[in-house]
């Protein structure tokens, strides 16, 4: 499974890939190494603290066109390629995952709709874990290449039969922030626990934070900020929250066209915004 050039299956544990694919409760499907310890942080901690959970990740893309800087502003693609599977790898091992998988396509392949390899790797890898609850990243993201992997998974999702397709489906917070999301449309997952640890996850990627971006801070005060945020007029009960779309709907009903749907949940917050509005004018 999954042999072609650059792909790999990487199991912390030592157990057979097929089987740390087949055991996997939460999966999260990923565009770029670290994407997976900044949005999927709740299926990380689900994998921690429950016996009967097991959380995989996969990242698509291969790491060659990464940013750097300071100590890694001269090393080449294919050495900056390699930095980043053995820093994903090292973030696997910290955060117990039951399996890792490297897709190793370009950016520019996952960007074309054309290009049905990486949408038949995605439906493999889905066959093979057939997860319970899926993270990827979600459709209002600023990252393009993230963008389309939210279309690929949902592509892959829906060639799956309905009875093997996850329970629920979230669209993560990376590159922009869900907190405009209505408190009534707004997945909240209470990622508390474990402070240390998820600094520790984003510290593991050096590549990337010596590169000039303070991604530990960022990641981590968002989470405290989406907490202490959250509710204007009570106490905060969670000290770190992190935020989700459900894109579940669009694996329930294929005849959903993705575009109107998410414009439908755009829409949703102009009606929130312009009602209260109009109530105080």
């Amino acid at each position: 499974m999954f042999n072609k050039a650059n792909q790999e299956v990487y199991v912390p544990d030592g157990t057979n890939p097929e089987e740390a694919l087949s055991r996997t409760t939460h999966l999260s499907i990923a565009a770029h190494q670290d994407d997976i310890e900044i949005m999927a942080i709740d299926g990380i901690l689900q994998g921690l603290k429950n016996p009967e959970v097991y959380f995989s990740g996969c990242v698509i893309t291969d790491g060659h066109g990464s940013p750097r800087a300071g100590k890694f502003g001269h090393v080449s693609d294919d050495d900056m390629a390699q930095i980043r599977i053995e820093e994903q790898k090292a973030a696997a091992r910290l955060g117990k995952y039951s399996a890792q998988v490297f897709l190793g396509y370009s950016s520019a392949r996952v960007k074309n709709p054309a290009d049905l390899a990486v949408v038949d790797d995605l439906t493999a890898l889905l066959q093979a874990a057939q997860p319970e609850v899926l993270y990827t990243h979600n459709p209002a993201d600023k990252h393009t290449t993230h963008v389309a992997v939210f279309l690929r998974v949902i592509e892959a999702l829906r060639r799956l039969p309905k009875e093997i397709r996850p329970k629920k489906v979230y669209g993560c917070e990376v590159w922009r922030n869900l907190d405009w999301l209505p408190d009534e449309i707004k997945t909240v997952f209470d990622v508390s626990a474990e402070s240390e640890l998820q600094a520790a996850l984003i510290d593991v990627f050096e590549s990337q934070v010596e590169g000039g971006k303070n991604y530990t801070e960022a990641i981590v005060g968002r989470r405290i900020a989406n907490a202490t945020f959250f509710a204007s007029h009570v106490t905060d009960k969670a000290t770190r929250l992190a935020y989700a779309l459900d894109l579940t709907p669009l694996i329930e009903d294929d005849s959903l066209d993705v575009i109107t749907w998410v414009q439908g949940r755009i829409a949703e917050f102009n009606t929130v915004v312009t009602d209260t509005l109009k109530t105080f004018s």
